[in-house]
């Protein structure tokens, strides 16, 4: 167990990693097809040679937000304690944040060094992250997610899904945006697959305008979804607060909101009731419990965003564990998801009750091969095409 003066922070790196999808496993979703999988992950050393690990968000330009991390806010974070997580995360909201405005960047590199930190004080203590975040191993319910499950023949769809549910996912999030006639098809589909009992979730990826959610949403709710996740940008607060009329769906969103002042608009304005903040894009997980128990005051569920590494999985069924608001955990089922399967030991299992649990090793509990990351240097261009 490392003592708390050894815990200052000697060195902040982060590495763009990227690695190609073949066309068999390219997933088409709203925001179009995917040719590559990007990431960031954060590594941070201490004095006594502990080290922790975390994940940056891409932001679609992983070469940037690896560059942030090793240059403007490094130097506001090397010779920290990595114990003060509060206070490293005001000395960058004041540097960046505050006076700067409410950067994507900023907010996407900042995610990766506190979960880092967070990892860090895990290992120095010995605990996993939950019990360090005041929570116990309880079982966390997770739908099949992650870059999956996208346009397809509705058979096909059907083809796809049945595994997942045999698997033990109680849940699942099929990904329309494309039509409503033809999304429509494919929830109706797989509803009359998988029966009553199976929840389907429904994600648009910012690909509806207002007239399709019209189309839509009532017809969603016969096939009893969930809810509609991103049906329009996060900042296009006018068309949510439209769309909540239009049934009684609840609309999800959160994964491109930052910070818990972001948050403290969506809440007010009362349009989104399914909140999804992604721990390596909103400010990390000292950010996230904010967010979760402003969302706990309005009786809000906290659904985290999480599609990448290993990482970012593991850290949000920790943090899932912690708080008194928790809902789904997002499982990833994409095909050959290198950063989940190569990149970190395993992330999670699925139980057959379809819950996951959280790791018990110290901190995040996972071991990184670094081998894996220098392999797989980022690669320019889009994600999406």
């Amino acid at each position: 167990m490392a003592g708390a003066s050894s815990l200052r922070i000697v060195d902040v790196q982060g590495f763009a990693t990227s690695f190609p999808v073949d066309a068999k496993n390219s997933v088409t979703l709203g925001i179009g097809r995917a040719v590559k999988r990007d990431a960031v992950v954060v590594k941070v050393t201490t004095e006594a040679g502990v080290v922790g690990y975390g994940e940056s968000h891409h932001g679609r330009c992983p070469g940037a937000v690896a560059a942030l991390v090793n240059t403007t806010l490094k130097q506001l974070v090397v010779g920290q304690d990595a114990n003060d997580v509060v206070g490293i995360w005001n000395n960058i909201y004041v540097r960046q944040l505050g006076s700067h405005g409410m950067g994507a960047g900023a907010c996407l590199a900042m995610s990766g060094i506190d979960m880092a930190l967070w990892d860090i004080r895990g290992k120095a203590l010995g605990v996993p992250l939950y019990k360090l975040l005041g929570g116990s191993a309880k079982p966390i319910p997770a739908y099949a997610g992650g870059v999956s499950l996208g346009y397809q023949e509705p058979r096909a769809l059907v083809a796809e899904a049945q595994p997942l549910i045999a698997a033990g996912y109680k849940a699942i999030k099929l990904r329309v945006g494309d039509t409503p006639k033809r999304d429509l098809a494919r929830v109706a589909a797989v509803r009359e697959a998988l029966g009553d009992e199976i929840a389907i979730l429904v994600d648009a990826n910012t690909g509806y305008t207002v007239a399709d959610a019209r189309k839509a949403m009532p017809v969603f709710e016969e096939y009893e979804v969930g809810w509609l996740e991103e049906p329009f940008p996060a900042h296009d607060y006018e068309s949510y607060r439209l769309a909540a009329s239009f049934s009684t769906i609840p609309l999800a969103a959160g994964e491109n909101h930052y910070t818990r002042f972001e948050f403290n608009r969506v809440i007010e304005d009362g349009s989104i009731t399914i909140l999804q903040p992604d721990l390596s894009k909103t400010g990390g997980i000292t950010e996230g419990l904010r967010i979760a128990h402003l969302a706990s005051a309005w009786k809000l569920p906290i659904n985290p965003h999480t599609s990448m590494t290993g990482l970012n999985m593991a850290a949000s069924i920790h943090f899932l564990a912690a708080i008194d608001n928790s809902g789904y955990f997002e499982g990833d089922v994409s095909k050959n998801n290198l950063f989940r399967d190569e990149m970190v030991s395993k992330p999670y299992e699925v139980g057959s009750d379809g819950c996951v649990r959280p790791l018990e090793r110290a901190g995040l509990g996972l071991e990184v091969n670094e081998k894996f990351i220098t392999a797989h240097p980022g690669i320019d261009g889009p994600a999406y095409v």
